[in-house]
């Protein structure tokens, strides 16, 4: 009898493990009967055995809730299953980069937190349902490179919160919502490329002043004029409008102003400036920008006495004194308003008589009902970037991958860390890791990386991906295998083999960083500067070809809360020059105590003005190519002194030594043949460390210049 009731103890208890489970690892657990291929075993560890399904792979949770669903690239085949809508506080989807198919389930939509949907690179089709306007915390939204199709759901545009909205490379058709600008005024990020979206691109579009990076709208058939208020939209935006059914004269205002043609080609009705087509009469005089609205009564007729629309107008003294007095009654009234609501928010995060605070959120917190903030407007503030953001559409791995593998230490600097990074798959990369910090500066971070990430040229190094969080800021670069130029040109510290470049490797450098600089200066999309040009920041690729890295980052490294170098080197240049007017002398410096190795490349106005110019760059082009030609570092040992280069350079022209003298040993012993090509180098780099930066040449001159001699060699 005691082995029966044992028995059915022991029963009852197996029944009640297996039955654990909580209602939302049923959810789960019938998303993944929907799966008809798992070749990776993502689901390998989804058991009925669990308690919650917290510890799965892909499942995060917060207090026992899931409130993520990531598992990209993955190569999972099947359908989106609408239990997925039972998971009351899911806040993430992520599924990007799979084989899923089928349509998205209206259910997908019943979590009212979601803030993140990410379906990338799937083969999902039809329509978005409209549920999707239930969504009020929805921020980023990207479906592109599906198959869906239909128009965009109206109801999307009350989705206010939307900061991404990537649609591209699907078949929706069908007008832009009315209201798409209005309503989507928070929008940062937006994609419509390579559709099918017909009609005219909606006027309220310049109310979207938060864009940044490229607002694509390329490939598609919108069709009409261009609108004006598009030139509302922030100036750093670039506007894609390539391959539409545009047609007219382009408005020539705010964004949309000094654009070049490569914005506009593939509507062939478009007209006037920047396009070679000149606009007939009909369609300036049809443009709805050419000239401001002007009411049905203008001009306004004036009377005999000179007033304005015949009448006598004109407003007495006492009518006058009037106003005045009651706008500044008014402004008095909401002066004590504001001190008093103020006041009122002051007192809640003060203590009480027992001296307890009350900390947000805490219990026993006094309401302040001036400024208070709701729970959406909290809700929506905390949100984190959880992924690896792509900003080359080759990226092809995520942060999880990224995350594990080996990684080496290239180097170190005050900017942070450098890293060697080699996926499973061979891929190598380089990780820059910045500081801490910073963790309010996220759209500042975001406009300034991805602008960096658009550019692409041979002799630039290519930014692929960013991950940004409140501990982890990365940036992720191509990998440059040869080094850098400054351990080319005078060896690696504490290293006997050293070979020496030979000329025509020297010239393919040059060229190749002028090359760098004129695309910076002339065809990026912002006319940039670089401002830090040294030949640290000079890598070599495999056949020796330059690359020209680390742009922008003082600034990156500011926003993310790490110590920009190049403000650091302007205050000790600072400091140095201070030092030598004192002492009257620029001849004795030490490098222990007065010369910044970093300073020797920055132009001396770069000292005092606060505006980058690319003739800074000009400068520090100068310096490189000195050092290239002499085989001298940028500090030069003359007898027990120590001065720059510059200044060393200008010594020997006034001392009117030989160029022997001058030119880098290995290249008077082996290049001997070459010596008027070098000089002619020399004169250019000369002309580049002009004191004044109006008599330096641009870059396009010394780029153009050092190719003449490839030709006439």
């Amino acid at each position: 009898m005691f082995s029966l009731v044992l028995f059915i103890l022991l029963f009852c208890n197996s029944q009640a493990l297996v039955g654990s489970l909580n209602d939302e690892g049923y959810a789960l657990l019938t998303f993944k009967q929907y799966i008809t291929e798992d070749p990776e075993g993502s689901f390998n560890n989804w058991n009925y055995s669990d308690e919650n399904p917290c510890s799965w792979n892909g499942i995060t949770c917060k207090e026992q809730k899931v409130v993520s669903v990531s598992i990209p690239k993955k190569k999972l085949s099947g359908f989106l299953s609408s239990s997925l809508g039972l998971l009351s506080e899911l806040r993430h989807v992520n599924l990007r980069d799979n084989k899923l198919s089928g349509n998205l389930p209206s259910q997908l939509f019943n979590p009212l937190g979601v803030q993140s949907l990410v379906l990338y690179g799937n083969s999902f089709s039809g329509s978005i349902p409209s549920e999707i306007g239930n969504l009020k915390y929805l921020q980023n939204l990207d479906l592109s490179q599906n198959s869906f199709n239909g128009s965009m759901p109206t109801s999307l545009i009350q989705c206010k919160r939307l900061k991404t909205l990537d649609l591209s490379r699907n078949n929706f058709t069908g007008r832009l919502p009315e209201g798409f600008g209005t309503n989507l005024v928070s929008l940062e990020r937006l994609d419509l490329s390579f559709n099918k979206f017909d009609g005219s691109i909606p006027s309220d579009f310049g109310n979207l002043s938060s864009l940044q990076g490229t607002v694509d709208l390329s490939h598609n058939n919108f069709s009409g004029s261009i609108p004006g208020s598009l030139g509302n939209l922030p100036e750093k935006v670039y506007i894609d409008l390539t391959y539409n059914n545009l047609s007219g004269p382009i408005p020539q205002n705010g964004a949309l102003m000094n654009r070049g043609p490569t914005a506009f080609i593939g509507n062939s009705l478009l007209c006037g400036p920047p396009l070679k087509n000149p606009c007939s009469d009909s369609s300036s005089a049809s443009s709805p920008s050419s000239y401001p609205y002007l009411p049905s009564n203008y001009p306004p007729q004036s009377d005999n006495n000179g007033n304005v629309g015949g009448k006598s107008g004109g407003l007495s003294k006492s009518a006058v004194i009037a106003i005045v007095a009651s706008d500044v009654v008014g402004i008095c009234l909401i002066g004590l308003l504001f001190s008093y609501c103020y006041s009122r928010v002051c007192s809640c995060g003060k203590k009480d008589e027992n001296g307890n605070g009350h900390e947000k959120g805490g219990k026993g917190r006094k309401e302040c009902l001036c400024f208070r903030k709701d729970v959406s407007e909290t809700l929506s503030e905390n949100v984190e970037q959880y992924d690896l953001v792509p900003l080359d559409p080759q990226v092809a791995f995520d942060l999880d991958e990224l995350l594990k593998a080996s990684a080496f230490v290239l180097g170190k600097s005050g900017i942070g860390i450098v890293y060697k990074v080699v996926l499973e798959d061979g891929l190598t990369l380089a990780v820059r890791r910045l500081g801490e910090g910073g963790s309010q500066r996220l759209k500042e971070f975001q406009t300034e990386v991805e602008a960096i990430g658009k550019l692409r040229h041979p002799n630039i190094v290519t930014l692929r991906a960013y991950y940004w969080s409140v501990d982890e800021k990365l940036l992720i670069y191509d990998y440059i295998p040869n080094g850098n130029l400054a351990t080319a040109i005078h060896g690696r510290g504490g290293t006997v083999a050293f070979t020496p470049l030979s000329w025509s490797v020297r010239l393919k450098i040059m060229k190749g960083i002028a090359k760098g600089l004129v695309y910076l200066h002339e065809y990026s999309p912002k006319k940039y500067v670089h401002g830090d040009l040294k030949p640290n920041n000079v890598l070599l690729g495999q056949s020796m070809e330059p690359r020209i890295s680390d742009f922008g980052l003082g600034r990156l490294a500011n926003i993310a809360g790490g110590s920009p170098t190049l403000q650091s080197n302007r205050v000790a240049s600072e400091k140095s020059l201070q030092k030598h007017q004192s002492t009257g002398s620029f001849e004795t410096a030490t490098i222990s105590s007065t010369i910044n190795v970093g300073s020797c490349y920055q132009a001396p106005e770069a000292l005092k003005a606060l505006k980058p110019s690319q003739k800074w760059d000009v400068y520090s082009c100068g310096v490189i190519l000195l050092e290239m030609i002499t085989g001298r570092s940028s500090i030069v040992q003359v007898g027990t002194s120590e001065m720059d280069i510059v200044r060393w350079i200008q010594l020997c022209i006034e001392e009117k030594k030989p160029v022997s003298d001058v030119l880098d040993p290995y290249l008077a012993q082996d290049d001997a043949d070459k010596e008027e090509e070098i000089i002619a180098v020399l004169k250019i780099a000369l002309a580049c460390i002009q004191t004044s930066p109006e008599r330096r040449p641009t870059m396009r001159h010394v780029s153009e210049t050092l190719d003449r001699l490839n030709l006439s060699s």
